[in-house]
């Protein structure tokens, strides 16, 4: 049994890691923003913290590192990975382990505009992209937030006329073409060499509110090549998040999330033990690759109110 700290344990990465790691057998603490969040509840520990962008994020996480005595800490909040670069050298005097993606391809990711162009710059198929307005791209267009996550603040447009209302609601707006295919997100896990050891995609077979609600693991060994080049050319490591189309063969990739998706129960019920091989690569310790292999063909349905998938 290992004594493990997760972050974000509000959001449905949180919870889908926090149950992994219980089903596993560790000692589970849970630590949120939210006194309410529903992960704290599944935890053997809980404690709340202040956001990232608060100037206490670090000392208030480094008072509970000190009071609960984990061996790893896990975070699935993109967002506060450059807050916790910060304590590395802190967390390890205190014998924590933790695996963090380099903080400039973290960045990268949270900037789809710098994103579109470092995959543009890499030969990777990624959707025509236009800052502020849709001036060399062709449409329908998708317009969504340049700094954001999820479905928020995101609008699809099939007339010209309507690109203007839709910048001016969307904060900071990026305009992308809409592309073709059928939509996928894939569960990756990178060792600290940056050689992909886990690929495990999956079809979007239904959403609702731009969540996935059903969801069928495949193979494809022209994606797991594109996925292999994206996370090269953004220069990840860890556990990573996926999201693109393949249309006639050709994959096109959209985004990445420098964490663990909301859909990993998919990743983990096809046999792939991310979470397990994860926690272990936090430690220090070898990755098994063996086990890292997902069965195909596996599906998933849940319930609105608990399925949340990047």
């Amino acid at each position: 049994m290992t004594r493990v700290l997760v972050t974000g344990a509000g959001g449905a990465a949180g919870v889908a890691v926090l149950r992994a790691l219980s089903r596993a057998g560790h000692h589970t603490i849970a630590v949120d923003v939210d006194p309410d969040a529903v992960g704290l509840r599944l935890a053997s520990e809980r404690a709340t913290v202040p956001r990232w962008s608060d100037p206490a994020f670090g000392d208030s996480l480094l008072s509970i590192v000190d009071a609960t005595r984990p061996a790893a800490l896990i975070t699935t909040v993109a967002e506060e990975i450059a807050a916790l670069h910060d304590l590395t050298d802190a967390l390890a005097a205190r014998h924590v382990g933790i695996w963090l993606p380099p903080a400039a391809g973290v960045a990268v990711c949270l900037d789809k505009w710098k994103f579109a162009g470092v995959l543009t710059d890499a030969g990777v198929a990624t959707p025509a992209t236009g800052l502020g307005d849709a001036a060399g791209v062709g449409g329908p267009w998708i317009v969504k937030p340049r700094f954001g996550r999820g479905s928020r603040d995101v609008y699809r447009v099939e007339e010209p006329g309507e690109l203007t209302w839709a910048c001016r609601r969307t904060p900071d707006p990026i305009v992308q073409t809409v592309v073709p295919g059928h939509e996928f997100t894939a569960d990756l896990l990178v060792d600290r060499d940056g050689q992909l050891v886990a690929c495990v995609p999956r079809w979007r077979l239904a959403t609702k509110a731009g969540i996935s609600t059903k969801g069928e693991t495949f193979e494809d060994p022209e994606l797991h090549v594109v996925v292999a080049r994206t996370v090269d050319a953004v220069g990840l490591h860890g556990a990573l998040n996926l999201q693109g189309f393949v249309h006639r063969g050709a994959t096109t990739v959209v985004e990445v999330n420098p964490r663990f998706s909301g859909g990993l129960p998919l990743t983990l019920a096809a046999g792939a033990d991310l979470v397990g091989e994860y926690l272990r690569g936090a430690l220090g310790e070898p990755i098994r690759v063996e086990r890292l292999q997902a069965r195909p063909g596996v599906r998933m349905t849940r319930y609105y109110a608990e399925c949340f998938e990047s």
